[in-house]
């Protein structure tokens, strides 16, 4: 009998339109998985309209834009193609994809777990995790730098889900070798 995987752990990485507080978000991608084996569960992805974080006071920034327009072509369209929700109604469903005893992971958790706690701020609701349980990629990684740095990265970049992913598959690498040592 196969032993069943909880995933309690959680993979976000946002896609926004400034790099700074309070900045729109054009996506929202998150994968439920295990850090012990890698195992990936049940994901979530949205695409927020823009124009509804301007309207509850999120910010673009000029850079931002620029910056995107430099970007694989495959990214660019993942912004402007297919439906976009508002941001309200992402944040509702993230809520009800996560809870208060998830490990939430952020690549920082100062960029995408602040910049979605400011989202939450901005329609007036808390956000879904307890902020003890946020968990830091980069200091991860940190412990063995060269894992991430010759991992090859799988989909493409930008890409909120595909990006979550890659932080699981090279996160895990990184887990393994420092409990191996």
């Amino acid at each position: 009998m196969k032993k069943e995987v909880i995933f309690n752990d959680i993979m976000i990485d946002i896609e926004t339109m400034g790099n700074g507080s309070n900045s729109a978000i054009v996506s929202i991608g998150a994968v439920k998985f295990d850090m012990t084996s890698g195992e990936t569960g049940d994901t979530f992805y949205q695409k927020v309209d823009l124009q509804s974080c301007i309207d509850i006071g999120l910010t673009v920034k000029a850079s931002t834009i620029m910056w995107w327009l430099d970007q694989n072509e495959e990214a660019r369209k993942e912004l402007t193609k297919g439906e976009h929700v508002s941001i309200t109604y992402a944040l509702n469903l993230f809520s009800d994809y996560c809870n208060t005893k998830n490990l939430i992971w952020g690549n920082s958790p100062r960029f995408d777990l602040g910049i979605m706690h400011d989202a939450y701020r901005a329609i007036k609701k808390e956000i879904p995790w307890n902020f003890r349980n946020e968990r830091d990629v980069r200091t991860l990684v940190g412990f063995e730098p060269d894992i991430k740095q010759n991992y090859v990265y799988k989909g493409y970049a930008h890409n909120a889900l595909d990006d979550c992913y890659n932080q699981i598959e090279y996160c895990n690498l990184t887990y393994k070798k420092i409990r191996n040592l």
